[in-house]
């Protein structure tokens, strides 16, 4: 199964481009304010921390594009941002045997995918990708397709 937001990329850019002219023109607003009219008053820091407060969670949310293939004998994961300098994106490919659990987990508007695979050095390890910008139904997919691999893989180790 295949599973990619990829596609939503543009209107990620869009958002992102909109947030930072928020930011521009809150931080014009608040000095001409300051230094110029003094028409707000104290309600003028609102122009900064509002537009900065939105683009934060906006980044804080993590990356934005999530792909996942589980074609073939081999699970897929990429997990990048659509600022490339911004973070290192994930790249993860091992054999589906590997996969001994997932978990999925929901705060507030945060949602991440926490892998588990077997490895030769420490016994298994924990990968972790950001899925808050997925939608419910491509999560569900998503959790449809690992339940099928970890069942397989607890059948053959049983």
């Amino acid at each position: 199964m295949r599973l990619s937001n990829r596609s939503k990329a543009p209107v990620y850019n869009f958002v992102n481009t909109l947030l930072l002219m928020m930011v521009v023109f809150g931080i014009a607003a608040f000095l001409l304010n300051e230094y110029r009219f003094q028409a707000v008053g104290k309600i003028s820091y609102l122009l900064l921390i509002v537009p900065i407060l939105i683009l934060g969670l906006f980044y804080l949310n993590g990356r934005q594009i999530f792909e996942y293939d589980s074609d073939g004998e081999a699970l897929n994961f990429k997990n990048r941002n659509i600022i490339p300098f911004l973070d290192k994106p994930l790249h993860d490919e091992f054999p589906k045997y590997k996969l001994i659990e997932y978990e999925i987990v929901s705060i507030f508007f945060l949602r991440r995918l926490y892998v588990k695979i077997t490895s030769k050095n420490s016994g298994s390890t924990m990968l972790k990708y950001d899925i808050s910008y997925l939608t419910g139904k491509e999560v569900n997919d998503l959790k449809l397709s690992l339940n099928k691999v970890v069942k397989t893989n607890k059948e053959k180790n049983d």
